[in-house]
């Protein structure tokens, strides 16, 4: 028999605040009225602004959906002005939206939803931000010990809906360091890691995103400790967050964070410049 560990199940916003009819309501409306107009969810997300996984996510009212995308969508679906009707409930929602990930991570999701700037080194996997929902879903599923379904499906739509935050005005300036080997490591198989780097030149064409890679040829490494975010708050110092074998760690010491971002730094400066980088990415792209 498999092991499986049952997490306590992270409250959604939907359910701490009663807006789980709004949003499962919106999305069918967007998905009736997406379809009678002969749209894909990829046709109509790239008329909008988001990817087919996040407008698929919108449809089955686990993301919110922005108010900016009911406005466009009213218009572009040719709802008659029924989906603004929509629009003050909605925002009234989403100003009582509380993070909804497990316990011991919500200091920081709290933090990152209104971070000015956000910064990133990863040298395993693809960051959060960044990922497809078939990416997430091959990380989750994986891991061990093993989750139960039910567990695997909110955390990835808890991912997803993370990733708002690219979007959101005023946009935060955010910043990627990903070690070469991150676009060799096949999660969850070719086609799903095909996707992954699409995805990446994706958001790395965002005005307010840049992507670097650290080639693994790079001589002396300033950061051998991990993976680390930066995170910037709107009204507040600059902090780290660090996660080691399931223990995590929001670090605050203002000399400690300042050595993370000495470092990261030194990193970004080591690293292929974004033009670079976005070719290296092209060519892992078509060697797959």
């Amino acid at each position: 028999m498999r092991q499986v560990t049952e997490e306590r199940r992270p409250e959604t916003p939907a359910e701490a605040d009663g807006t789980t009819g709004l949003l499962t309501a919106l999305g069918k409306m967007l998905k009736l009225l997406r379809e009678r107009k002969g749209f894909t969810q990829k046709d109509f997300g790239e008329m909008v602004g988001y990817g087919p996984d996040a407008i698929s996510a919108m449809e089955r009212g686990v993301r919110t959906i922005r108010p900016e995308v009911l406005e466009k969508a009213d218009e572009l679906l040719e709802a008659g002005g029924l989906l603004l009707q929509a629009v003050p409930e909605l925002r009234e929602a989403m100003a009582k939206v509380r993070t909804r990930h497990p316990e011991w991570y919500r200091s920081y999701a709290a933090l990152e939803a209104d971070a000015a700037e956000l910064h990133f080194y990863a040298n395993q996997g693809v960051p959060g931000l960044l990922q497809t929902r078939e990416y997430a879903l091959a990380v989750f599923s994986h891991r061990r010990p093993l989750m139960d379904e039910e567990t695997v499906e909110k955390r990835v739509a808890d991912r997803l809906d993370r990733q708002q935050i690219l979007d959101r005005r005023p946009a935060p300036v955010v910043s990627y360091v990903l070690e070469e080997a991150v676009l060799d490591r096949r999660i969850g198989g070719r086609q799903v890691q095909a996707a992954q780097l699409e995805q990446l030149l994706h958001i790395g064409r965002m005005r307010n995103v840049v992507i670097q890679v650290m080639p693994s040829t790079a001589f002396g490494h300033p950061n051998m400790d991990g993976a680390f975010n930066l995170l910037t708050p709107m009204k507040h110092p600059q902090v780290a967050y660090v996660e080691v074998q399931g223990y995590p760690r929001l670090i605050t010491d203002l000399l400690e964070v300042r050595r993370i971002a000495e470092r990261y730094g030194i990193m970004r400066a080591m690293a292929h410049p974004p033009g670079e980088s976005r070719e290296l990415i092209e060519k892992k792209l078509e060697e797959l």
